[in-house]
Formats: structure tokens, sequence, C-alpha cells
């Protein structure tokens, strides 16, 4: 198969911030090799946990400013990746953040007394009629987002999910629907690097803390090492939701770690994983345009 329109990536995440921690490496590995990359996001992501002590006055049950000043983070984040088009779903504020609580640690589920205008609680026609829009202007070749567990329960990846499956079978221009998934290897191999690693300042997890999935069921593994510095600037543009640690870092060389508001480390890794939902695999093994005759997505040079 030969494409005969430029290549188009579209990422559909749940809040600010998602879009790095899930597939910023991706992001940036396809932008640097000439690919349109569009993210659409599905809430302001109001309800985060913010960080700074500075900052604390932003949250819902203060100000409740956090959105507008994570649409913020999110564009300095979008920069460092390389993203050459972000929309918000429905329009900004269309949708508020869902909230969650955690069940147990890694697995997160709804409140029971989410906002009246929460994502997860959404006419689902309207939000895959909205992203059916996006789809059909953008016409991207591949989609990703989550699987249909969220990645760890969060309501809002799951209805993100549900909002990509619906929107994504009525757009013929979609070629292949991938899930984003944390992989259990790799994730254990990069505990154990920070487990070796001197001055982390962050709570050790034990393996089965983080979300993770076999690794049987991943399909397609994308190399983003060259990309890790990027995504390492996106992690930090997102200052209320994020803190980075880095060990013996030059050029995407040493060992890094990220910890939300919970203090707990997670590993900045080198591949970035998926599972393909819906499309020819035939090719796709490392590439999310493999097998596809993409011309032109070869690297420009590194970010």
């Amino acid at each position: 198969m030969t494409l005969t329109a430029p290549p188009r990536l579209l990422l559909v995440h749940a809040h600010p911030d998602d879009e790095t921690i899930w597939t910023g490496g991706t992001i940036a590995r396809y932008s640097a090799r000439g690919v349109q990359v569009i993210v659409v996001t599905c809430t302001l992501g109001e309800e985060g946990e913010v960080i700074p002590d500075s900052l604390r006055g932003l949250d819902s049950d203060q100000a409740d400013q956090l959105g507008g000043y994570r649409v913020g983070e999110l564009r300095g984040a979008c920069a460092a990746l390389g993203v050459a088009g972000h929309r918000f779903l429905g329009g900004i504020g269309r949708w508020r953040d869902s909230g969650m609580t955690w069940k147990e640690p890694g697995r997160a589920e709804a409140l029971t007394d989410a906002h009246p205008r929460a994502f997860a609680h959404g006419d689902l026609e309207e939000q895959s009629g909205a992203l059916e829009e996006i789809l059909r202007e953008i016409r991207p070749q591949v989609v990703a987002t989550y699987a249909a567990d969220g990645g760890y329960g969060h309501p809002d990846h799951v209805r993100a999910h549900e909002v990509t499956t619906a929107a994504a079978d009525r757009v013929p221009d979609v070629l292949r629907v991938f899930h984003a998934v944390p992989s259990r290897d790799t994730t254990r191999r990069g505990l154990q690097g920070l487990s070796e690693a001197r001055g982390l300042p962050f709570t050790m997890p034990r393996a089965h803390e983080l979300p993770q999935v076999d690794d049987e069921s991943i399909t397609t593994v994308v190399d983003v090492a060259e990309h890790l510095p990027a995504k390492i600037s996106a992690l930090r543009a997102h200052g209320t939701q994020a803190k980075v640690w880095l060990d013996e870092w030059d050029n995407g060389a040493g060992v890094a770690a990220y910890a939300l508001s919970n203090d707990v480390a997670q590993p900045v890794v080198g591949t970035e994983h998926y599972v393909l939902a819906r499309g020819d695999p035939d090719g796709a093994g490392s590439d999310l345009f493999g097998g596809l005759g993409v011309s032109g997505t070869e690297p420009t040079g590194g970010r």
C-alpha cells in the first residue's frame, strides 16, 4: 500500500500531560520525521492535584482556575514535542475533567459525585461526533488512544477510548487505530535501573503498583530513545502535575524518572508500546506507519 496523502498521526488524550506521559516520545519521533502530528485533548484537566505549593490556589476546591493554567502548560509541552496542531474536543472547556479516586495502587475508579459537565458522563454520540468532524477534516491515516480500560481505569481515559473507537469506525481514511499501553517488562527494567541509581527523590513502587500489560499482547514497539530529551522537556512543561529527576543525563544517556502528586517514581524509558486495534498489521511491529508505504518519514534531525 502506498499513501496518496502526506502521513498524518492523530492522538486522542483525556487531559493535558497525558499526551506526554503516554505518547510523548512517539509524538517527537514522528514529528522529526516529517509526519503531521495532531493532538486532541478531551478536557482541561481541572481536577488534577497541584504539586507546587505556590499554585495550590488554582485547585478545583479553591479558585478552580487549574484548567486554564494547564492550557498554557499543554502549549509548552506541544511545542517541545513538535506537535503540528492541537484541538480541544468540542472546543475548549466543552467537557470537564471527571476526576477519579484510587481503588488500589495503580488502579483508578470513577467518583460518585462527578461534576455535571464531566467528560465521562457526557453524551457519547455528541462526543464521538465532535471527534468524527476532526478526523474527517484532518484525515489521519493513523490514530492512537488508550485501551478499553483506559490504561489504569481513569473514567476519562475509558471514555476517550470509547469516543475514539466510535469515531474512527465511521471514517474510512483511518487505516490503523492503536492503543497506547505500558509494557510490563519495560516498566520492570526501568524500575530496576532506578533502584540502582543514587539520589532518587521519589518513592520507589513495587512493579505491580504501576499500570502494565503483558508484553505478549503488545503488537508495536516504537523506539523513542533519541527523543527522550524532548519528552523530558515536555514533562517539565507540565509543572503543576509532574516532577522530573535525571541521573547522569547527557543527550539521552542516563536514568530518568518522573512523579505525579503522589511522589511515586515512574521510569522514563526508551520505547513506547502499542496494541494494534484495527488495521493491517503487516509492517507495524516497530512503526505505526510501517507497511503503509509512507514516504518522507525518514529522520530529519534529532530533537
